[in-house]
């Protein structure tokens, strides 16, 4: 049996297994390419939130990270959320303990505090209003400039949203992993060898990478930047996951991933990457692993969530 077959056979049984369960497949487009093709539904953060609120089935599941899964169990919190590996964590949102957090929020008394969505169903808990890199400038500016604002977990998009939006806000002192080693002078190499692609970056690199992009925006902002715009050659800034993606979106154009500091061009995020179809199919096989939060917890996590949902209308 070939590989081609056996991988055929497995996506058939994930089908089946879906329809049987009443299961909707959620994925972010830093996943393999195979789930990317497999999801019900393909997205951001923001879309999959958006997503996992209007769904009707009975059981999501969700391939991403673990934050993801828990966001979508808070707006769902009376369906399955279920996730292909439970180990798929976040550096990010590790970057931000709940404990810490609520140390952090205490020493700054009458800040109103944004979250990024990449934390935990804990520091959501702790936060007056969520966003995504999509809304994050929006989310900001419907805050009134007399308020004070805390923003965390992820400094380099504060910072960026800081030089959007004018608002001195305290950031949190957290990255992410994968955007965090992009290499500057890989991408000037890069510059060189194609001097007509154009440099289309996610706002969690480092400012020194942001400086040399030609537009900044979220996964799926960068994905319709790219199909729209009439340059047939790109440099991409971002996990290369969304690749995919893009191909299937601006068929016949190029697109070079940014190498790291070691020069690798494969910066792919390896949480994300833990998921797989064999994963998949075990977990609608045996409704696990699953995600559980304290009834709690999903209750106050619910309330900053509502509320980049409302702001993002």
């Amino acid at each position: 049996m070939t590989d081609n077959s056996s991988n055929t056979e497995k996506l058939e049984k994930l089908s089946r297994l879906k329809k049987e369960r009443n299961a909707v497949i959620l994925a972010h487009y830093y996943q393999d390419e195979t789930i990317q093709d497999a999801a019900d539904f393909l997205g951001d953060s923001l879309a999959l939130a958006q997503q996992a609120k209007q769904t009707a089935a009975d059981v999501i599941l969700f391939c991403g990270v673990h934050f993801m899964a828990e966001t979508a169990k808070i707006l769902n919190p009376n369906r399955i959320v279920l996730v292909p590996d439970l180990n798929a964590g976040c550096s990010l949102a590790d970057s931000a303990p709940a404990g810490k957090f609520r140390e952090w929020k205490e020493s700054h008394p009458g800040h109103i505090v944004i979250s990024y969505i990449n934390c935990s169903a804990e520091v959501k808990a702790l936060s007056d209003i969520i966003c995504t890199s999509s809304n994050a400038v929006k989310i900001v500016g419907s805050v009134p400039k007399d308020k004070k604002i805390c923003f965390a977990p992820d400094k380099y998009l504060g910072a960026h949203v800081i030089k959007k939006t004018g608002r001195d806000m305290v950031l949190w002192d957290g990255s992410c992993q994968v955007h965090e080693i992009f290499s500057e002078q890989e991408l000037i190499a890069l510059m060189g060898k194609h001097p007509d692609a154009g440099v289309l970056a996610h706002p969690e690199c480092r400012q020194n990478i942001l400086d040399y992009a030609d537009f900044i925006g979220s996964t799926k902002a960068i994905i319709d930047y790219a199909a729209a715009s009439r340059s047939k050659e790109f440099i991409i800034a971002t996990e290369p996951g969304i690749i995919h993606e893009m191909k299937k979106k601006a068929p016949g154009k190029v697109f070079h991933p940014l190498p790291s500091a070691d020069g690798c061009s494969c910066n792919m995020c390896p949480h994300m990457r833990l998921n797989t179809i064999d994963k998949m199919i075990n977990a609608l096989e045996t409704l696990s692993p699953e995600i559980t939060l304290p009834g709690e917890i999903i209750q106050k996590a619910l309330l900053p969530i509502e509320k980049m949902l409302e702001l993002s209308k």
